[in-house]
Formats: structure tokens, C-alpha cells, sequence
């Protein structure tokens, strides 16, 4: 997906979001918003939003000196998302069907996004909660999703952010384990999930977990490492949660499964959905090579 120039704005807003939470200097803050605007002036449109989110966040860490900005929100919601968890998964085990009441609650998990929301609070988590449970899917593809998953061999299920992987864990429960292997960043960028994040999720302990030995906050094949792009090619099915996963790997001719939160209106706009939808979709660039292969 290409990048708008709705999402410019949006660059300078989520550079002070991450400025702010490391010093009130507005010499910083002001330091760090024309260096961003001078990576701004010569922004490639035709890129992804995430190849600038990259480029950003490594220049915050460089000029404040610190390697994660956001360790300690995600902390806090590492730690939420915990205490919800055994009531979640009780109600996924009673549902009339455990797979989607594991989707929607999936999908709930990704409104911790710190890149569109720096300022969510607890009790909107609890909220969205209420709300993917009880509201209807647009366009749902759970049936073909389910068939993917029953014929896949090896399934890559890309995670998105920390507190949200914890609601993953709630879905990759429900799919066959022996099968997935988890992927998170290789190293911090916003608050998306890295192995420490896996970790105090409990996924290490019950499927492999890997990372994509990037910083790009989606995925960015070319920024990745070659035994994660190894594995991305051999794999049946991808699993790729949230919206820079969506921004990054929509076009990529591959057995995909986006997951996500439609959190602004340019991703509602290419999704064709409205924001705030629940999205569970097949890549379309894979289902146009299969018409075009004759398959």
C-alpha cells in the first residue's frame, strides 16, 4: 500500500507522541519534529507508511539515546491484557463457536496501537471488548479462513503490538499449535511485540516463536532478515495482524489472512470499510494470481 498524504500528518503527530513520553523538553520536541519534517520533504509516496515509520523511529532513538520509548506502556497493557485472559479464554471455550468468539477478541486486541492512539486508556480496551463481541461482521471470510488453516502445513502468524498478543495467544489456541510459529520485531519500534513480549504472553511455551530481525513497525520484507523471509516463503498460510502488517503486505502475492482494526480512515478507505470495521480478509493479490494462473 502507498502512502498517502492524509498520512503526513500523521508522521509528525506519532514523532511527538513518542517524544513526549521520554522528556518535556520542548527543545527535544522541537529538535525531533524538523528533523522529521525534513525526512517528510523527501518522503517516497510510492512506499509503504511503515518504510517512514521505520525511518522515524530510529531517528527518535538516536537523538534521545534510548532504545525503546514505549517499554513502559507496554508494560502497563502486558500486564492488563494478563489479567483479562483466563475470563477471555473462559468465554471462548463456552461459545457456540470458539474460532470467531477468538477472532473478535483478536481484533479487540489491536485497538492497543500506541502508533494510531498514544493516549488509550484502560477502560477503552474493556470497551472495545464489549463491542467486537457483540457486533457483526462486514464481509466475513471465517468459513475460507478455516479451511486454510485446516489445509495449511506450516502457518507464520505475524503479531502486531504488546498487550495485543496476548489476545492472540486466545486465537492461536484455538488453531492448530504443532502448525504455527509466531513472529514478532527484532527490535522495539512504537510499541509493536518483541520476543520479551512473546515471552510474558506464555507463547514461547507453547508454539515456536521467531523474530523478522527488523525494526519497521509492519512488515517490510527487504528489511528483514533472510531466515525470516525463508520462512515467510515456505510457509502454507500467513496469519498478519494489524494495520502496518495490512500497509506492508497487502500487495504481496501470498496465502494471507489480514486481521486487523480498521483504526483510520486511510486504511478504511483501501479496506472499502468503514473505520472502526472488523476485518478478517484474504489477501486480494493472492486470490488475482490464482484467476490469473487459471486456478
Amino acid at each position: 500500500m502507498r502512502t498517502y498524504f492524509d498520512c503526513i500528518p500523521c508522521f509528525v503527530r506519532q514523532s511527538l507522541d513518542a517524544v513526549r513520553l521520554i522528556t518535556s523538553d520542548e527543545s527535544i520536541h522541537e529538535h525531533v519534529v524538523r528533523n522529521i519534517l525534513r525526512l517528510a520533504a523527501d518522503l517516497d509516496m510510492s512506499q509503504s507508511p511503515p518504510v517512514m515509520g521505520q525511518k522515524i523511529h530510529r531517528l527518535i532513538r538516536e537523538l534521545v539515546g534510548m532504545e525503546d520509548p514505549y517499554h513502559k506502556i507496554k508494560k502497563q497493557f502486558n500486564n492488563l491484557a494478563l489479567t483479562l485472559y483466563p475470563e477471555l479464554r473462559k468465554l471462548i471455550i463456552s461459545s457456540e463457536d470458539p474460532l470467531e468468539t477468538a477472532i473478535r477478541l483478536a481484533i479487540a486486541g489491536n485497538i492497543i496501537d500506541f502508533g494510531v492512539n498514544s493516549k488509550l486508556q484502560e477502560s477503552e480496551l474493556e470497551k472495545t471488548i464489549s463491542e467486537c463481541l457483540a457486533a457483526e461482521f462486514s464481509g466475513m471470510q471465517l468459513k475460507p479462513f478455516q479451511q486454510a488453516v485446516n489445509e495449511a502445513e506450516e502457518i507464520l502468524y505475524i503479531a502486531d503490538n504488546a498487550g495485543e498478543i496476548i489476545f492472540d495467544r486466545l486465537l492461536i489456541e484455538q488453531l492448530p499449535i504443532e502448525k504455527v510459529t509466531v513472529v514478532v520485531k527484532g527490535r522495539p519500534v512504537i510499541n509493536d511485540a518483541t520476543m520479551e513480549d512473546a515471552e510474558l504472553a506464555g507463547l514461547t511455551r507453547i508454539v515456536e516463536v521467531i523474530d523478522n530481525g527488523s525494526d519497521a513497525p509492519g512488515t517490510i520484507l527487504e528489511s528483514c532478515s533472510r531466515y525470516f523471509r525463508d520462512r515467510f516463503a515456505r510457509a502454507d498460510l500467513v496469519i498478519a495482524k494489524g494495520q502496518g502488517n495490512y500497509e506492508t503486505l497487502n500487495e504481496v502475492n501470498k496465502n494471507i489472512f489480514f486481521i486487523l482494526k480498521a483504526k483510520c480512515p486511510v486504511i478504511a478507505r483501501d479496506l472499502e470499510c468503514e473505520v472502526g470495521e472488523m476485518i478478517l480478509r484474504k489477501s486480494k493479490a493472492f486470490e488475482q494470481e490464482k484467476i490469473y494462473a487459471g486456478i
